[in-house]
């Protein structure tokens, strides 16, 4: 689909790299490029893993502080006399993001709000916030996040646009398999980044170690770095897992694991809109995963593409993975309905509903 309202945009990026959010940064390039908008890409880290269109211009490999890199920054939008920008980086910061808001985003901006949990989305300073978008167009990944924000801050541009899938491309990465681990047979997996606070992964290690995973020969597999791997490996350890749970580091290309698992997992505290959901489902990999805030329970139709499980709830945890071990007419009916349910989300109709933002936001 070709917009007939072609703009010169740009997408400001943490990084294109190691995250979720990121790689939502790397597919919405793909999308205004797509539409016919010239796209330029400024990250502000030099962490570029993700596949994207459009030209680059990479503050993280700039040798500067950081006020400089700002003075640059500014310049460059200046120097391309942009229609718009859409800024798709938290803004946890509350001097560097009031300085961008007021002195260097002097065009529309779009500003998206990948994560629910208010800390990991916006400044401490609820004043700050309501004061620095309040008037400005926020595009949050759920609804209930929406719901969220327009009531604490009082905004009065805010709409939902889900995360998308490039259906084509997830599963020419899954047939990528030179690099999978080849004793893996029978496993269900875990991939993203290893914090506890975040992903509450002691959770699945007890859930895990209690159900009946074990005695029928599937392993756990960890997929991901981060701050917490050597608590977790320890963790592990002490619960006599170390035979049965397999740390595997972070990997560029995740999705042969995916693709080959029995099925997913997520037990996070708090989310955004989890791809991990939407990439396991559209490679036909049934999930579980708790109801947290947010973005599950919008993805999940329980025992229908995969099992929705009340948080911290160890009991129903444990249940829910023995189900689909013992139940092959659930597994099987969440598998069949997995990669129909997720359609919605295709990078062509979430495509549509950006080009649609784009022009109310100039209009």
């Amino acid at each position: 689909m070709q917009s007939n309202n072609k703009k010169k945009i740009c997408l400001v990026v943490s990084s294109l790299g190691q995250g979720g959010a990121q790689k939502v940064g790397a597919l919405l390039s793909k999308m205004l490029h797509n539409l016919g908008h010239e796209v330029h890409i400024v990250s502000v880290l030099n962490i570029v893993d993700y596949s994207y269109k459009g030209t680059l211009f990479n503050l993280g490999k700039i040798n500067a502080s950081r006020f400089k890199k700002l003075l640059i920054f500014k310049n460059y939008l200046k120097a391309h006399n942009f229609d718009c920008i859409i800024d798709n980086r938290s803004r946890v910061q509350a001097l560097r993001d009031f300085i961008i808001n007021k002195f260097i985003y002097k065009i529309p901006t779009i500003y998206i709000v990948h994560n629910y949990k208010t800390s990991h989305a916006f400044s401490k300073y609820n004043w700050l916030n309501k004061y620095l978008y309040k008037n400005e167009m926020l595009i949050t990944v759920s609804q209930a996040a929406e719901h969220k924000f327009k009531s604490l801050y009082n905004l009065k541009n805010c709409r939902t646009i889900y995360n998308p899938i490039d259906f084509i491309a997830l599963n020419k990465e899954a047939e990528i398999t030179q690099h999978l681990n080849s004793s893996l047979t029978n496993y269900i997996l875990f991939f993203g980044r290893l914090n506890e606070h975040h992903k509450n992964l002691k959770f699945l290690l007890r859930t895990y170690k209690a159900s009946i995973l074990i005695e029928k020969g599937y392993k756990l597999v960890l997929l991901g770095n981060g701050n917490d791997t050597d608590t977790l490996k320890e963790y592990a350890q002490n619960l006599d897992l170390q035979k049965h749970v397999v740390f595997i580091p972070y990997v560029e290309n995740p999705l042969p694991y995916v693709k080959q698992a029995k099925f997913t997992v997520l037990t996070s505290n708090f989310e955004g809109f989890p791809m991990v959901l939407l990439e396991s489902l559209a490679l036909k990999t049934p999930v579980i995963a708790v109801d947290c805030n947010s973005g599950p329970r919008e993805i999940i139709e329980h025992k229908f593409n995969g099992l929705l499980i009340e948080t911290n709830n160890e009991t129903a945890f444990e249940n829910a993975m023995n189900s689909f071990i013992l139940d092959d007419t659930l597994y099987q009916n969440c598998k069949q309905n997995s990669v129909n349910s997720v359609k919605q989300f295709s990078i062509s109709e979430i495509a549509k509903q950006w080009d649609k933002a784009i022009t109310d936001l100039l209009n």
